[in-house]
């Protein structure tokens, strides 16, 4: 009995040693971070655990020479916020002004320290709850038919403290790093310990392996103080500027390819980086041979014993020994810390460093465990932008929004509008939207029309990819058809052996606005909401199901689209097309000629000029459209059709300006009309 009491009552002190919150995040670097700046303005119950003692740890160390390359443009000709967010990539969202990234640096790619200063003020400044010296080191499951998703999440910190959370959010990013075993693997510098003083390779031959942006900015520190470079990969190099995606390798790093192509020795290598072997001769240098070489073969027996490739091919590229070989292969997700009742499952091929996620960022394994920041990236990898701060400010906003509905009955934020307002709402859309410039094909708005087409209901940024689960997802309706607005490139104008800048690269008139390479507005049209089986079965590389009707606005220079004639007539035209009415705008003249020569009104005089709405007309309005031919100019015809003389229109004037008109004549005027 004694026992049994015991028992119960350290499972009761276990059981009251969780603390709760309705939703944890992991992380507080910059998508935590974010997650928690939505979850305050909401009003939410939350708290972010970080093992570090301040926000944005990682670049506290990476990257390693201390240069962004994420670009902090401060000045575009512009005022507009919104706009100005597309070339800001730094910055987080937010309603306070100071937490703008310009204010921080005047630099184009700013130093990493900067960002993790400006990661400190946004925690501190907007009071969010972050929990700093907490590492979470396991998580796990508790089922419960009661809480939101089925189960509580069981969450264990370093001090064996435990937190109950009803839904959580991951934004741990990828920080554990890729590490290729081989032969000979253990002479190999990493890339998040190796020094960064050039002085340390003076006179040095050293070997990459890796062909990423973290590879070409060591190689960059380097170039001008080592014998030469030598790089090698599996895969060949990948131009940003080609494929048309950041994390690809950016200008600002690619040195090496300069020296490597203009002759001064250094060079680039392909090959599968598990076929080599390294081994180390008495003088500490490093020689290059093949895995297979070593297979039957005793390496402690020391160097001469063992077949190098040169030995059977005098020309083999990495002959020339080597006195460094560092890694620089990249990061990946930790999966170390979620229990097997969670299925936190690492993708497919290229994406397993990555956890599997629905387009939703909601894991695949279980409900309520969203993933946030780099660590979604697979939802969008080599396509978008959501593996960056300039991308998944707006996706972590996205799945915030999704909660909010799931969890607390609050529709996707939406506003409804007269349809004689859908060609403006567009266009200022796709001139102005932040979101769906840097989330390409990813994040899209969404119009919902209204019966009869009198009025639709915009929806900012919603994810295609769970496009078919819009009313469960969002708490909006779409009995009635929808417009879908997404920004593309071109289809096959992206890609590592493309030359995107060939001549003729850009087309310019409307009717080939199909054909555009550069990043356009394409808008497409469902008469229904997709089905999630026309989603699984779209066309390669379409972000969408095949729609009832397609439009491109043609791509523009200046990414300014509000040409009259090439952008906003064509567009008009195709929404006339789509919802079989007019979507011109009239003079109050034309509205009331119309409602004696036509059986039914254009919507803009139904909704407008019927309801006595719209602008007063001047004399300077009236004559502008006069002299533009939209009006007749009935000022100078007299009531019997006949143009009347010149005086007249200034004697008219005269008459209204003069306040003498003796009150005799102009009564006696008013009794013979009632006569």
């Amino acid at each position: 009995l004694g026992l049994a009491l015991y028992a119960g009552s350290l499972c009761a002190a276990n059981g009251a040693a969780f603390l709760y919150h309705d939703y944890c995040v992991i992380g507080a670097g910059p998508s935590g971070l974010q997650a928690a700046y939505f979850l305050q303005q909401a009003g939410r119950d939350y708290v972010v655990f970080e093992r570090s003692h301040a926000p944005g740890s990682f670049f506290a160390l990476y990257p390693r020479h201390r240069k962004l390359i994420s670009i902090n443009k401060r000045y575009t000709g512009k005022s507009n916020s919104e706009f100005n967010l597309r070339h800001d990539w730094n910055s987080l969202l937010s309603h306070d002004r100071r937490l703008l990234f310009r204010r921080y640096s005047r630099d184009f790619f700013p130093d990493a320290d900067v960002m993790v200063r400006y990661l400190e003020d946004f925690a501190s400044l907007l009071k969010l709850r972050v929990q700093y010296n907490t590492a979470i080191i396991h998580v796990t499951l508790e089922r419960d038919e009661q809480a939101w998703n089925g189960h509580y999440f069981l969450l264990t910190d370093q001090d064996r403290q435990n937190y109950k959370c009803s839904s959580l959010l991951v934004a741990t990013g990828t920080w554990v790093p890729n590490v290729v075993n081989f032969p000979g693997s253990e002479y190999v510098e990493g890339y998040e310990t190796v020094s960064i003083n050039p002085e340390d390779f003076a006179g040095q031959t050293v070997l990459i392996l890796g062909r990423g942006n973290s590879a070409f900015e060591t190689a960059e520190n380097i170039l001008g103080v080592t014998n030469f470079i030598h790089m090698v990969s599996r895969s060949r190099v990948r131009l940003s500027w080609a494929t048309h995606y950041v994390g690809d390798l950016r200008a600002i790093n690619n040195g090496l390819l300069d020296t490597y192509q203009l002759k001064s020795l250094d060079g680039l290598l392909e090959g599968d980086l598990e076929d080599l072997a390294i081994v180390k001769d008495k003088k500490g240098k490093l020689h290059i041979t093949l895995r297979f070489y070593l297979e039957n073969r005793n390496t402690s027996a020391g160097i001469d014993s063992i077949t190098l490739p040169q030995d059977e091919l005098d020309n083999f590229a990495t002959r020339a020994p080597y006195d460094r070989v560092i890694r620089c292969l990249g990061w990946k997700f930790d999966f170390s810390i979620y229990n097997r009742s969670l299925r936190m499952m690492p993708g497919k091929g290229n994406k397993k460093k990555y956890p599997q996620i629905k387009p939703s960022y909601e894991s695949r394994g279980t409900r309520g465990l969203f993933v946030l920041g780099t660590a979604s990236h697979s939802v969008d990898f080599r396509k978008s932008a959501g593996g960056f701060i300039h991308g998944f400010r707006y996706t972590t906003r996205a799945v915030h929004r999704l909660l909010e509905n799931r969890h607390h009955g609050v529709p996707w934020p939406s506003t409804v509008y007269p349809i004689t307002q859908l060609t403006n709402s567009i266009i200022k859309r796709v001139n102005e939207a932040s979101g769906l410039y840097q989330m390409f094909s990813v994040l899209a708005d969404i119009i919902l029309l209204r019966e009869n087409a009198t009025a639709f209901e915009y929806l900012e940024e919603y994810p295609v990819g769970v496009l078919a689960e819009l009313e469960m997802q969002t708490g909006r309706k779409a009995p009635n058809g929808l417009f879908v607005v997404i920004m593309e490139y071109g289809r096959n104008f992206s890609g590592a052996d493309k030359d995107v800048f060939y001549y003729n690269r850009a087309v310019g008139e409307a009717q080939h606005a199909w054909q555009s390479n550069f990043l356009h507005p394409v808008i497409y049209y469902y008469k229904h909401l997709p089905t999630e089986r026309e989603m699984r079965l779209r066309p390669p590389d379409w972000p969408l199901p095949r729609p009832d009707a397609v439009h491109h606005i043609v791509e523009d220079f200046l990414t300014d689209w509000t040409a009259p004639n090439a952008h906003i007539l064509p567009l008009r035209r195709f929404l006339e097309n789509c919802l079989s009415t007019d979507l011109r705008n009239f003079f109050a003249e034309s509205c009331f000629l119309f409602a004696f020569t036509r059986q039914k009104l254009p919507p803009f005089c139904r909704q407008g000029y019927v309801r006595m709405q719209g602008l007063v007309g001047s004399e300077g309005l009236r004559r502008h459209a006069v002299e533009a031919g939209l009006l007749e100019d009935y000022s100078l015809t007299d009531f019997s059709g006949n143009r009347a003389p010149d005086s007249y229109e200034g004697s008219q004037d005269q008459l209204l300006r003069d306040h003498t008109i003796p009150v005799r004549p102009l009564q006696h005027l008013v009794n013979a009309k009632d006569e």
